[in-house]
């Protein structure tokens, strides 16, 4: 509630103010010459920016946060901070499907060696580690299909080998998950999602303890990789309500994952607070709560069947991104990007992010459109 705010230094008005700008007019040339200022240009920070970064770095234990335009950025500044041309890179299977990308092509015309490993493999990693290895990315849980895997174990083994460790934190924000507290080196988050909480801005989010973060600064400066004041201000704003929406998310999305367990049209639901999910007793060990994103795999039905229940819904809509206030829903095959794993569900996969409509009215809408598929199928 009180973290990054100064009332005191706005003439007592509780919310910082949005500040535009890029030059910085210093009063002496001295004081320009040696830049004796809080602040000296536009892309070294604001008292905006610094206001989110300082309150994102103690909520998230680090030693500090930088800020980028959007998650994908985010995740690129924190990769380019770590790796180098010659290095050797791990990351997890299930990854967000941009972040495969950027590594598959930026990092490897850098000339960086990417591995893929099973989000399951535990401290068993070790074995896919070289003497050049670098860096190790991690999500959790898993892009779309949720697996959890063990941070801690696998942190160990980086730790052994001083080897930097990057976790994509975004489902569960440092709320339900603390990344530096489960030695964690750098940790993005996409503001985007929940610390927006509107679906109305794109904004990223890289945290970084004492031994990383000169290093994720100085990348960061090198880039003036800077995100918009206006939706700086408005994650500050989400910031203040976070808590209490991610919990009503957590409240609402086992709801629904737990009425649709009991469907006949569903197969499996990959929610990593149920036991049905691939690492939930790792989950339930480490966390200390779930967020409103799940998917489910559903019987086998053709596509028409599955266009006449998507889209005659009418409070889920289809569209990417979550984490707002309104429902989602789309349709997943990882199939084409995966490699040290396979994804071969008997059905469709569907993604779902609740929000915070009434759940009876989300369960009618797909009671209704469970009908419809049904309906098509026969």
């Amino acid at each position: 509630m009180h973290s990054g705010r100064h009332p005191a230094d706005q003439y007592g008005f509780v919310n910082t103010p949005i500040y535009r700008g890029s030059t910085v007019l210093f009063p002496t040339l001295e004081d320009l010459t040696k830049r004796n200022a809080r602040f000296t240009y536009g892309t070294q920070g604001t008292p905006t920016t610094e206001a989110l970064e300082t309150a994102w770095t103690e909520l998230s234990g680090a030693a500090g946060t930088v800020l980028a335009p959007t998650g994908l950025a985010a995740i690129g500044l924190a990769l380019l901070t770590a790796v180098k041309a010659g290095d050797h890179l791990l990351v997890m299977d299930s990854v967000y499907r941009p972040t495969r990308i950027f590594c598959d092509t930026i990092l490897a015309r850098m000339g960086v060696e990417i591995t893929y490993f099973d989000p399951l493999v535990g401290a068993g990693l070790e074995a896919l580690v070289r003497p050049t290895t670098s860096a190790i990315f991690l999500e959790t849980p898993g892009s779309q299909s949720f697996e959890i895997p063990d941070v801690p174990a696998i942190a160990a083994v980086a730790a052994a080998r001083g080897i930097c460790t990057i976790l994509d934190n975004t489902w569960a924000t440092p709320l339900f998950f603390p990344p530096h507290v489960h030695q964690i080196d750098m940790a993005v988050e996409a503001g985007t999602k929940y610390l927006s909480g509107h679906s109305d801005l794109l904004l990223g989010l890289v945290t970084a303890n004492q031994r990383w973060f000169p290093r994720l600064r100085a990348t960061f400066d090198a880039f003036a990789m800077c995100a918009g004041p206006e939706d700086v201000f408005l994650c500050l704003r989400g910031l203040r309500t976070l808590e209490l929406r991610l919990r009503e998310a957590e409240r609402q999305g086992l709801a629904l994952a737990q009425w649709l367990s009991k469907r006949a049209e569903v197969v499996q639901v990959l929610h990593p607070a149920l036991p049905s999910c691939p690492g939930h007793a790792i989950w339930k060990r480490d966390f200390s709560g779930s967020s409103g994103l799940f998917s489910v795999v559903l019987a086998p039905c053709s596509q028409a069947a599955l266009a006449a229940m998507l889209d005659g819904l009418e409070l889920f809509g289809m569209g990417y991104s979550w984490g707002g206030f309104e429902s989602l829903v789309i349709p997943f095959d990882c199939r084409s990007y995966r490699s040290a794993t396979v994804w071969n569900p008997p059905g469709p996969a569907l993604r779902f992010s609740v929000g915070l409509e009434d759940i009876g009215d989300l369960e009618e809408d797909l009671d209704r459109g469970f009908a419809r598929l049904r309906a098509t199928a026969t």
